[in-house]
């Protein structure tokens, strides 16, 4: 069971909508979220602007960019986004070791310029649009969990400080990385909600029962008739649970 203020701080709702959408959710739900994702969507609309406007506005911000190139752009790259105030940066877990550690390095480089906190980097594991099937056609043979925790133990040796993966993978990564681990979980899906492109889902009490740090949740508050009570919700649903 978490307190009300763990379970605030435990749902980042994901901003996948333009500019004056993603203001007019963050003003409805100023005072009640903590957290916001800034995804390709409005980052590729707006660029390093949106993380300092969510900040101006009070939220933190998870960067889900999903990093993916040499080492020498990834740290060239996650050092821009630490400078401009991201708090979780993605990167991508098939990048390799080198390239994770090419981004540790980057935005410890930049903590170290502005004297603050360091970005926290998470690597993306298996996408949650993806089951068995998808996951075959780009060459991986072995079972989805198998590949989730091979990328999880690799990217965390190499400096990240965790993971994100599916709700259903989260007890495991739990187990592997332990205590400390920052485990980021979208697809996670309230009872009842429409579950979309999404295959590996669970509702957000299972989530954190298996050892998720933190939601991403998306279409369930941005798509719903009234967010903040859709929000609410799943605040009420972590501290009952």
């Amino acid at each position: 069971m978490l307190s009300e203020e763990q379970a605030r701080d435990a749902v980042i709702v994901a901003l996948d909508m333009g500019h004056d959408e993603a203001l007019a959710l963050t003003d409805r739900l100023a005072g009640r979220a903590r957290w916001v994702k800034v995804g390709m969507t409005l980052y590729y609309a707006l660029g390093p602007s949106v993380v300092e406007e969510m900040h101006a506005r009070g939220y933190q911000v998870f960067l889900d960019l999903k990093l993916h190139d040499i080492p020498f752009q990834v740290e060239g790259a996650a050092a821009a986004c630490s400078r401009v105030g991201a708090d979780i940066l993605s990167i991508h877990g098939l990048g390799g070791s080198e390239m994770i550690a090419g981004a540790r390095r980057g935005v410890e480089a930049a903590a170290a310029e502005r004297a603050g906190e360091r970005t926290r980097l998470v690597a993306i594991s298996v996408l949650t649009s993806m089951d068995q099937e998808a996951l075959g056609e780009v060459g991986v043979d072995r079972p989805v969990a198998a590949e989730v925790e091979r990328l999880a133990g690799m990217a965390v040796r190499a400096g990240s400080d965790g993971i994100v993966c599916s709700p259903v993978e989260a007890a495991g990564m739990r187990a592997l990385l332990g205590p400390d681990a920052l485990i980021v979980t979208p697809g996670v899906r309230p009872a009842g909600s429409a579950v979309g492109d999404q295959k590996r889902v669970a509702t957000p009490s299972a989530a954190i029962a298996a050892g998720a740090s933190k939601l991403v949740v998306g279409r369930p508050i941005t798509r719903a008739e009234d967010p903040v009570a859709a929000f609410e919700a799943i605040v009420g649903e972590l501290v009952g649970a």
